[in-house]
């Protein structure tokens, strides 16, 4: 295999101009599916991108945006591997903000900017040219391959378990492969094995039909903003612990191996808390820093009374909190949105309860048969050690995978630390695209080996 690995890297070097060219043109091609700017001629885009790479490609119809699937045959007996990216990006955002425009992408300093960059373009191609490499290199692919570009990722894949229940109800796969988001905070090359879920509400408390003067009517008008303030209070208490009766029904624990690979996780508590600006961690039950990320939590994102930022002295007639709760294994939104709803009702009657978005948890425990090879096909494309990740503290919609068909999903992520993706400047270093080349080539060949 490192003779095959030489071989992959000589031909991503003598290529490197070329394949920069290729990722370059993907990211001008805009792909907002927010907006629907760019979309048909992204999917067609993509679907020569799945040829070109020596996969059937097809686009598959959904309610919203069309899922780009192609498909490449293994040896007989080798493991079917999906691969997962999302080839929708987010809106530009500030126009003003971007050194470069968002969809004409500049080479700055070794890294490439543009939107989608590094979320997720850039990542799920290095992916895809892996396999044209073996295919050129060998004839062929060690595995058996379907890879799955979703075109709603940025808007909560709402097409997804569906495509995923239909395509592979009869033809489950044996592992899932997806790169999204950074590696590790300490730079480190990653493996990671989960991702929480989430729920978005917004709560609503209404008042008096206009803002009345404080003086006046203080102590007489209803004030929607106490009634909303002592509802927030009411749901988590002072140490961080959630007290919606049933948000904790059905919480996993952590396995011995998850708490391991936790322990062995490098942290600079001090070095990361400056980094935000803070000296001391959010109020939790949980004692460590990883621990907190892979437990629920309860967010409020945003509190406002609705009055176009004046502050005057006045007993406000909207208050209105944003928030969301993050979740983990075993827990299922709609037990979590009933429990939530059931509260407010319950504590507050007045008060109305808005669900928003929602994403399931997914989760993949150490011990499951791919994770060696996956680690391993990782630190030989590398040529470092990964980390292994029990969990992202944010969310993807991996759970249509494990929940759907209850196979392992790994993420080997490409991009940077500070790839901004969502914001202005979003960039990907152009070596971890080139070397993540090699990794998904690797990590390809470990898998084949595994029968």
């Amino acid at each position: 295999m490192d003779a095959l690995l030489d071989r992959v890297r000589l031909w991503v070097a003598e290529r490197h101009e070329s394949l920069t060219n290729e990722f370059g043109a993907w990211v001008a091609q805009p792909s907002v599916s927010r907006t629907g700017e760019g979309m048909p001629e992204a999917l067609v885009h993509g679907m020569d991108l799945l040829r070109g790479c020596g996969l059937e490609p097809e686009a598959v119809a959904t309610d919203g945006i069309p899922t780009l699937i192609g498909t490449a045959d293994g040896p007989p007996g080798a493991p079917h591997v999906v691969i997962y990216g999302h080839y929708d990006v987010q809106p530009a955002g500030p126009l003003d903000e971007w050194i470069s425009p968002p969809f004409e992408p500049e080479i700055r300093d070794g890294r490439m900017y543009g939107r989608g960059t590094g979320d997720n373009k850039g990542q799920h191609l290095a992916q895809l040219l892996g396999l044209r490499a073996l295919r050129e290199l060998t004839g062929g692919l060690p595995c058996r391959v379907t890879v799955l570009l979703d075109g709603e990722e940025e808007i909560g894949s709402p097409s997804l378990p569906r495509v995923v229940r239909e395509r592979f109800a009869d033809d489950r796969p044996d592992l899932v492969l997806w790169s999204d988001g950074p590696v590790h905070e300490s730079g480190r090359a990653c493996v990671v094995l989960g991702v929480r879920g989430i729920v978005t509400f917004e709560l609503r408390a209404t008042g008096p039909t206009t803002a009345l003067h404080s003086g006046n009517w203080g102590g007489v008008g209803l004030n929607p903003a106490w009634q909303l303030v002592q509802l927030l209070a009411s749901m988590r208490d002072a140490d961080g612990n959630v007290l919606v009766e049933g948000f904790n029904d059905g919480v996993i624990p952590l396995s011995p191996q998850e708490r391991a690979a936790l322990e062995a996780l490098p942290l600079n508590l001090s070095e990361v808390l400056a980094g935000i600006g803070t000296t001391r961690l959010e109020p939790s039950a949980e004692p460590g820093y990883y621990e907190r990320l892979t437990a629920p939590t309860f967010t409020i994102n945003s509190l406002t009374c609705e009055d176009a930022g004046e502050h005057r002295t006045v007993i406000p007639s909207v208050a209105v909190a944003r928030c969301d709760v993050r979740l983990v294994g075993g827990q299922r939104v709609p037990d979590v949105v009933e429990a939530m709803r059931r509260h407010v009702a319950e504590h507050a009657p007045d008060i109305e309860f808005i669900p928003g978005g929602t994403m399931s948890p997914s989760r993949t425990l150490p011990e499951t048969p791919f994770t060696r090879a996956v680690l391993t096909g990782t630190e030989l494309g590398l040529c470092e050690p990964p980390l292994l990740v029990p969990a992202l503290g944010g969310s993807l919609p991996i759970s249509a995978f494990t929940d759907e068909l209850d196979v392992p999903c790994y993420g080997v992520p490409l991009a940077n630390v500070d790839e901004r993706n969502h914001a202005p400047n979003e960039n990907l270093e152009l070596d971890r695209f080139l070397n993540g080349i090699v990794a998904a080539a690797a990590i390809q060949l470990t898998l084949g080996d595994h029968r």
